[in-house]
């Protein structure tokens, strides 16, 4: 490992960067370095807007994804290399306003009825239930499942922070449904445990169950885990139900 890498990876654990971001900042600075094959300390800002547009032009990415390596170039100059830019420096691309893909009650429904295996079709509706992110729904706990208070605490979220969410009627008796099933163990126990020894459930293969029964349900809309997220606020806004959740610190 270069002295470059290591000081790069100190000051995302320094402040905290969540692992996931920490491992896509180390890709996209990799592959920038790889694509001028020299150090990035050696390129200037003349060489990032020229990736840039090799990332849109040739290699025909996502808006989303080139701005995504802009923010890890944007660490990696200003913070760990300190170069004396501002952020004003790093251009991103312009997104489109579109509107998030919103599925209809019947259409939640329909998608579940194709959901195969009892483990993700209760981690999915966890995602659609409690209004959580795939990375968020496999991390949850035994423990952090509270019945009584009616709330589910999300560890470590977006952001580095805990949060409760509300666990409906509904939800808990799907989760329970599935715990008496599965029998993941105590408190501290992942809820979704893999076959991993004391590992929980990939991002990875929830994506593809959902994939795979959005494929197979006979809907026109791509349905993602991200669709049911979205779904859960519509429906509880359609409801008059307000959607804030309980914010707390750290725990």
């Amino acid at each position: 490992m270069t002295p470059l890498r290591q000081r790069f990876i100190e000051d995302m654990l320094l402040r905290g960067l969540a692992p996931t971001t920490q491992r896509s900042y180390i890709h996209y600075v990799a592959e920038f370095a790889k694509y001028y094959n020299t150090s990035p300390d050696k390129l200037d800002l003349e060489a990032v807007r020229q990736y840039q547009l090799y990332l849109l032009n040739e290699k025909r990415m996502s808006p989303q994804s080139v701005n995504s390596f802009v923010t890890a170039v944007q660490f990696l100059y200003l913070v760990t290399l300190e170069m004396p830019w501002g952020k004003e420096s790093f251009s991103r691309v312009r997104l489109a306003s579109t509107l998030p893909v919103v599925l209809s009650p019947e259409e939640v429904a329909q998608f579940f009825e194709h959901v195969t295996g009892l483990k993700y079709r209760a981690v999915l509706m966890l995602c659609y239930g409690a209004g959580l992110r795939i990375g968020e729904a496999i991390a949850v706990k035994v423990g952090d499942i509270d019945s009584k208070r009616m709330v589910i605490r999300v560890a470590e979220s977006k952001g580095r922070k805990d949060r409760y969410v509300m666990l409906s009627p509904r939800l808990r008796q799907v989760l329970r449904s599935y715990y008496r099933a599965a029998r993941p163990g105590g408190p501290e126990a992942w809820m979704f445990p893999s076959w991993r020894e004391d590992r929980h459930l990939s991002a990875t293969s929830v994506s593809q169950a959902c994939r795979d029964a959005s494929r197979e349900c006979g809907l026109s809309k791509r349905i993602t885990a991200h669709t049911l997220r979205h779904s859960f606020a519509t429906h509880l806004l359609e409801n008059g139900t307000d959607t804030r959740v309980i914010q707390i610190g750290r725990a």
